[in-house]
């Protein structure tokens, strides 16, 4: 197989977040590559890797780093290919990560999900991948119906609580 995504963290120690990206691409049957690489620490292997992403088929990279957060956008920086970025709660919260990654300057763009939102960066990557493929675009409909159905048989199971004052 030849992966599609790539996931980057800038170091293992994101493996638990990044964790649910793998989960969701596993889901969608889609190949992807995970490795990691720091900004700071392997700043040249930062540069290969990054602009010769493209020319090895990878259509969505999906990079995260806390603390200062350089990665996503330095990856941006040297492809064309969509970078979706995830700020790690390492430090401040996560805040400082999700900062970094946001603020971008003009023409680096860094599509960014939530503090640990490793979960929506699949979900996102999918979307990205799905334009162009209709198989993938029913799968994303099933799931989002399904994502519907478990609130539907959530609020049925809540309607069966009883409190001496509730009224629904």
């Amino acid at each position: 197989m030849t992966p599609k995504v790539s996931i980057i963290m800038g170091s293992t120690s994101d493996l638990p977040v990044m964790d649910k990206t793998a989960k969701v691409l596993d889901e969608f049957e889609i190949p992807f590559e995970m490795q990691a690489l720091s900004a700071h620490r392997t700043p040249a292997e930062v540069e290969i890797f990054a602009k010769g992403a493209c020319d090895r088929g990878i259509q969505v990279i999906i990079a995260a780093a806390g603390m200062a957060a350089h990665l996503p956008g330095v990856i941006a920086s040297m492809t064309t290919v969509p970078v979706i970025g995830v700020p790690v709660n390492s430090s401040l919260e996560g805040l400082d990560a999700l900062l970094a990654i946001v603020q971008m300057p003009p023409g680096i763009p860094v599509a960014t999900v939530g503090i640990n939102g490793a979960m929506n960066a699949g979900i996102l990557a999918v979307q990205i991948l799905a334009v162009g493929d209709k198989t993938l675009q029913r799968k994303l409909v099933d799931y989002k119906e399904d994502l519907k159905n478990k609130i539907v048989k959530a609020n049925d199971e809540l309607s069966k609580i009883e409190y001496k004052f509730k009224v629904n």
